[in-house]
């Protein structure tokens, strides 16, 4: 394992987040718990990873520099002692047993890189219990300390797979884990298992915590070796709720999202939300609802939703094509829909989402408190399908009438979407200049993007200069531009792993995730290199518009 950032120094990551150096795992655990406590207002999400604990702005007033002057003053109060050794015997903590079959695909590829035979490496795996250093990545995705000397040698994929199924049985890194959830990864897969490792039913949420100790043993006959999937959330309209639209054809994907989960990071559960939170916004804004009240983002258009009851429909981003009974109405205007009358949302002309905000915001199922749906995890309600029905709150005026011209995100008509990146706090494992040969490759948005990441393909792509060995897991962002060993690029969006162990050489500004989350597979992007001034002028020009953008007041009706 390479360490990521020396012990006590603290990084930008972004332009809206730090990461801080500490000495392992444990020691990250205490300074999280000191800077939790000093953001107990809730204005930053903290996350720990092997060696370094990341501070997220989630307060949209706080910058760098108002997260710096609180991490310090922690550290000064508090600093985070240079080791923490874990005493597993005295740590309190379980001893849990995981019953696995060791059939996984990269099982023969492990024993080769080993040295041994495939029962070999089964042998050692099975041989001690492991430790549990931290938690997350996925939900209760835990990383398994106190491997065999010969297994601590096992690297990640040259490429991530861009699915992993859920209860693999993994080694990367020198550590071993067990995938809770399908989601992409990069780690080598050697056997599988149905053992439980999250719940949302109550705290502490997964089934593993940091200091339990986990003994991997061959599975019986009677042993479960399938995971349970989530079941998707149940939910009783309360009163008050008034049903606003029925799905009549989903199209691509439709999706409820809102501001997205908070405080449950550490467990590894991503935050989701709107990919692009721009359009979803003045979306909202013109329904007259809070900028993060649950709106219905559609990838792909081809979405046809009919009328339950009379409601203020508002449709922004990508410059759809839109149409009530066949009859086209302009987007970024407020619609009246009565009963019966279908809203269809056709081709997505500049871009590939669009948002529905309904006034008086979408009601329905929660799960940590948001009714997101992230495609990471499988939490939330997820893609709708024909005949689902979507409920609304009360509403009260005044409502908008229209957008500011140019307002909502639109992709360029012509030539490449320019993504202005920052450098990334390991720029410097990269040979001089990393930003520069990123910034003059054309790449284009691989197939196999979602709304995890994107993919980034091009000639020229692979030669970075990255030295060998692999980093430590920590804590990601969004708009993290992570780069496997296989050299294409990844760009994080918001239902990526909390924790990731490939070098981020650059981050996408926070201004420019609106953009970034509208780049469908094909998409030609240019990275263009800015600094943090600039990053901090974009995001608070981005503000400004942001609070003019919605114009006139709608003639509302009597009732």
């Amino acid at each position: 394992m390479t360490r990521s950032v020396p012990v006590g120094v603290v990084r930008p990551f972004g332009d809206r987040a730090l990461l801080i150096g500490v000495a392992d795992a444990p020691a990250g655990r205490t300074l999280a718990t000191a800077l939790e406590h000093a953001w107990r207002g809730g204005d930053a999400e903290v996350v720990g990873g092997m060696s370094t604990v990341g501070v997220m702005a989630r307060d949209p007033d706080a910058d760098l520099g108002a997260l710096r002057a609180v991490v310090d003053d922690v550290l000064r109060a508090a600093p985070a002692p240079a080791s923490t050794p874990v005493d597993v015997d005295a740590s309190g903590g379980r001893l849990v047993t995981i019953p696995c079959a060791f059939d996984g695909p990269d099982l023969a590829e492990v024993a080769a890189l080993v040295g041994c035979s495939s029962d070999d490496v089964v042998a050692l795996l099975v041989s001690l219990p492991l430790t549990v250093g931290a938690v997350g990545f996925s939900p209760g995705f835990a990383y398994l300390d106190g491997l065999p000397a010969a297994l601590r040698t096992v690297p990640r994929r040259d490429r991530p797979r861009p699915l992993v199924p859920a209860g693999s049985v993994a080694l990367a890194n020198g550590h071993a884990a067990v995938y809770p959830t399908a989601s992409p990864g990069g780690w080598q897969l050697v056997g599988r298992t149905g053992f439980p490792l999250f719940s949302t039913d109550g705290p502490p949420y997964a089934a593993l915590v940091p200091g339990d100790r986990v003994q991997f043993a061959r599975a019986g006959a009677a042993d479960p070796l399938e995971p349970i999937p989530h079941a998707a959330p149940t939910w009783t309209p309360a009163p008050g709720a008034r049903p606003v639209l029925e799905v009549q054809a989903p199209g691509l994907r439709a999706v409820v999202q809102d501001a997205g989960r908070r405080g449950v990071a550490a467990a590894g559960v991503p935050r989701a939300g709107p990919a692009d939170a721009v359009s979803c916004a003045l979306a909202n804004g013109l329904a007259g609802n809070a900028p993060g009240a649950a709106a219905l983002e559609i990838t792909g258009g081809g979405t046809r939703l009919r009328g339950l009851g009379p409601c203020h429909v508002a449709v922004a981003g990508a410059a759809p094509a839109v149409r009530v009974d066949g009859t086209e109405v302009a987007p970024g205007r407020l619609v009246p829909l009565a009963e019966g009358q279908v809203l269809e949302i056709g081709l997505l002309r500049r871009g590939c989402r669009t948002y529905v905000a309904v006034a008086g915001g979408l009601l329905g199922p929660a799960v940590f408190e948001s009714q997101c749906s992230d495609e990471l995890s499988g939490l939330g309600r997820g893609p709708l399908r024909a005949g689902d029905r979507l409920f609304a709150g009360a509403w009260a005026p005044p409502l908008g009438d229209h957008l500011a011209p140019g307002a909502a995100t639109a992709l360029p008509a012509a030539g490449p979407v320019e993504l202005r990146v920052v450098a990334g706090p390991h720029a410097e494992r990269f040979r001089p200049g990393v930003l520069e040969r990123l910034a003059a490759v054309p790449f284009r948005v691989g197939t196999d993007s979602n709304r995890v990441g994107l993919r980034l393909q091009g000639d020229g792509a692979g030669d970075w200069g990255a030295p060998a060995g692999e980093l430590d897991s920590q804590p990601m962002v969004t708009g993290a531009v992570q780069v496997p060993p296989g050299g294409e690029p990844v760009v994080l969006l918001p239902d990526h792993a909390t924790l990731g162990g490939y070098p981020v050489p650059a981050v996408v500004i926070a201004a420019d995730h609106g953009v970034l989350g509208q780049c469908a597979p094909g998409t030609a992007v240019r990275l263009v290199a800015v600094g943090l001034e600039e990053a901090d002028e974009a995001l608070g020009a981005q503000r400004r518009a942001l609070a003019r953008a919605v114009l006139g007041h709608y003639p509302l009706a009597a009732g």
